[in-house]
């Protein structure tokens, strides 16, 4: 076996159980992509050495990066408003 099912394999385990623990909707659907092409990829790094499946590798990390991000930019926008509630309640 290669360094690369390893990797595949820590990244598609990591990618799986962070989709577990997110609510249902379209970044936890997302989220089961990435680990299925992590997967897939892993499958691919068992049968041989293959340096073509990198740019897919990349593909997945860059989007996996950008589902990160996401979440965090709405709910910073979903938790001002509710501590301003919040505010008015206590000094009214």
């Amino acid at each position: 076996m290669s360094d690369a099912f390893d990797y595949f394999r820590a990244y598609a385990v990591r990618a799986l159980c962070n989709a577990r623990s997110m609510p249902k909707g379209r970044m936890k659907h997302l989220q089961l992509v990435v680990g299925r092409i992590y997967n897939l990829l892993k499958k691919e790094a068992a049968y041989g050495p293959n340096i073509q499946h990198l740019d897919d590798f990349r593909a997945a990390q860059k989007l996996e990066r950008s589902l990160d991000r996401r979440p965090s930019d709405r709910s910073g926008d979903r938790l001002a408003p509710a501590a301003s509630q919040s505010a008015d309640r206590e000094a009214g």
